[in-house]
């Protein structure tokens, strides 16, 4: 099965006129992802995703990487992944040109999967047929509303769930308070802490959280500040999780080797594909901690991502984005189904997925080199939505 060309599909879509969120980085009113398609002589086309700034995605994969590789059989997925490492190593390593060779990854593993006739979990020798998954969403906002969101994530199949917080220690309080009352004991509740603390509210906040039984406590720092993370875990009883913000392996045993974390959150379409999150997983089981990919992209890099999940024994769960992301809710034929707590994975070769190419014409970007000013989620254009939050506020 060789290669015979690749395409990027850049998709954009921007929230109608009061929807959106906000949070940490301001108000979030568009949302943008990058297909990475790999044909083959064959019948069979791979699917990946990459989520970085499209046009960079696009350069990389289409002007340095698909050339090299054309003609290469697909199925010699570790061959291509270092051979697409080693062009991109002097300017990538960590940020787009490792999320961009990601994609193709991805993608080449679900060729390798539709050629021997397998689901991935099963390649790999797991057994499960879904995975667990939480819904990732309660920005901030008003919390009454809050608490209505949470039980409508309870009501549509979820288990778990995350919330944001980093909005000042008053919020923060109130807001874990009235949710935990509101969904009960048993439903496993994840923070997420924006970046926003210093280490002395951190700790402040931890043994908060651990009254409140929460079920990890992620990014209370950048991901520069690992010492932070270092002095932080095992002062707090909640397990710290990070690494949505890493890039391969190399930032993830950072993290381990300092001992800054209890879970570790690898993503295949930032951190370098497939390939990339089932290495750092193996490290991580080596040293004793779970996995919790992050997702915030695309149905394409959540079904990667629970595929290797499902086929680990120290996989944990998957993050569902909840903020109306059509590439995440629209984007696949057979929409993600969540029942009692487990996203289906199927018994369908590869990723088991088919894109709705109707959804795909619908928010196909023209020119990804000129992206509309927006703000993005994680990405922001135009100076007009700067949006500071100002300093975190302590009680």
């Amino acid at each position: 099965m060789k290669i015979d060309h690749l395409d990027v599909i850049n998709l954009r879509h921007r929230y109608p006129d009061g929807a959106g969120f906000r949070g940490a980085g301001g108000q979030c009113n568009a949302r943008v992802t990058s297909l990475v398609l790999v044909h083959t002589d064959g019948p069979h086309i791979g699917i990946g995703s990459a989520y970085s700034h499209p046009g960079l995605v696009q350069l990389i994969v289409k002007q340095q990487l698909e050339p090299m590789i054309l003609g290469r059989d697909a199925t010699e997925v570790q061959a291509l992944w270092d051979l697409m490492y080693g062009l991109t190593r002097w300017y990538g390593r960590k940020g787009a040109a490792v999320s961009a060779l990601g994609g193709i990854d991805t993608a080449l593993w679900d060729l390798r999967g539709k050629a021997a006739g397998k689901p991935l979990y099963a390649l790999w020798g797991g057994e499960r047929v879904s995975c667990p998954a939480y819904a990732s969403g309660l920005p901030w906002g008003d919390v009454d509303e809050l608490v209505t969101q949470a039980k409508q994530h309870i009501a549509n199949g979820f288990r778990r769930m995350k919330m944001r917080l980093g909005c000042s220690e008053a919020y923060d309080v109130e807001a874990v308070t009235k949710v935990r009352a509101a969904i009960g004991p048993d439903i496993d509740l994840m923070v997420d802490a924006s970046m926003r603390y210093t280490l002395d509210i951190a700790r402040r906040m931890g043994k908060f959280l651990a009254g409140h039984n929460a079920f990890w406590f992620e990014e209370p720092f950048a991901p520069e500040q690992v010492e932070l993370y270092a002095e932080l875990r095992g002062t707090v009883d909640v397990p710290i999780a990070a690494g949505e913000n890493e890039f391969g392996v190399q930032g993830f045993d950072e993290l381990i080797r300092c001992g800054a974390v209890d879970i570790v959150q690898p993503d295949a379409s930032r951190c370098g594909g497939i390939s990339e999150v089932r290495r750092v997983a193996e490290r991580a089981a080596k040293a004793g901690l779970k996995v919790a990919p992050h997702t915030w992209s695309d149905a394409v890099a959540l079904v990667a991502n629970a595929h290797v999940v499902a086929a680990i024994d120290n996989g944990l769960t998957v993050e569902m984005d909840r903020t109306g992301n059509p590439f995440i809710d629209d984007l696949l034929r057979a929409p993600l189904r969540v029942v009692d707590g487990e996203m289906q994975l199927g018994e369908a070769p590869g990723l088991g997925i088919e894109l709705d190419h109707g959804v795909i014409d619908q928010y196909r970007m023209e020119d990804p080199l000129h992206m509309p000013d927006g703000h993005y989620s994680d990405m922001i254009f135009g100076p007009q939505h700067l949006d500071p939050v100002g300093p975190y506020e302590e009680i």
